[in-house]
């Protein structure tokens, strides 16, 4: 849905050292047959990626959501298979999201990036309660010299999309949403950034419908990176 993403995060990992290898035959990683019930599938997804990246020193994500499916939910799918779930598990173990692995792991302390302006966090409910993701970003964002970060109200509220919660409870989440952009609005930032796109996708789709032009949605690997070119 926005491959520029994607690529900020690969200058993130460069700009610390790393090696960069995307397999050419990777998909989904399932999540969304695993949240609508339909193990089958997600074990077909699950295990198709387990083969793919299993050989990997690292694996990192820049969403929280799909670090979380390989790092909580991946063994729980393969109880029944030893096998498996020790693929799985070891996996497992070496996943992570991205400003997780770049301060966690990494040991960053600088980025490229050269935003310029007020900026607030918004808090991706799998990112924060699957992974623990909640003060790398902030410290990541808060070593650019340009940008000046701002708390929301209720900054770890969910925003409402929960991936099929959203198709199957319009109303609620729409409801949800809208809280959660009143309290963006509220912060008096420039833009929110955020740590998966599906949020991304549902707080700037509300914010749009409700006039607002102005409030910059941004995913922090892009608000990390800076613009394509830049950070070498």
């Amino acid at each position: 849905m926005r491959p520029s993403i994607a690529f900020a995060a690969i200058r993130l990992l460069e700009s610390a050292g790393y090696t960069v290898v995307v397999p050419d035959t990777q998909t989904c990683c399932g999540q969304p047959g695993y949240n609508a019930g339909d193990r089958a599938a997600a074990r077909a997804l699950a295990r198709k990626l387990i083969a793919e990246f299993e050989s990997f020193p690292h694996v990192v994500a820049p969403s929280g959501s799909c670090a979380g499916t390989v790092k909580v939910h991946y063994a729980e799918l393969f109880a029944d298979d030893p096998a498996w779930r020790a693929r799985a598990e070891a996996l497992a173990e070496k996943t992570f999201e991205l400003t997780q692995f770049l301060v966690d792991v990494a040991g960053v302390s600088t980025v490229p990036g050269t935003f310029s302006g007020s900026v607030t966090y918004h808090d991706c409910c799998s990112g924060l309660r699957e992974l623990g993701v909640k003060a790398q970003p902030r410290a990541l964002m808060d070593s650019l010299p340009g940008v000046r970060r701002v708390e929301m109200r209720d900054c770890e509220e969910c925003c409402g999309f929960g991936g099929l919660f959203s198709v199957k409870y319009p109303d609620i989440s729409g409801a949800i949403v809208q809280r959660k952009c009143e309290s963006i609005r509220g912060s008096g930032a420039y833009a929110v950034a955020l740590g998966d796109l599906g949020c991304m996708m549902n707080i700037e789709g509300r914010l749009r419908r409700s006039g607002d032009e102005l409030t910059e949605v941004i995913h922090i690997a892009e608000l990390l990176a800076g613009p394509a070119g830049e950070g070498g």
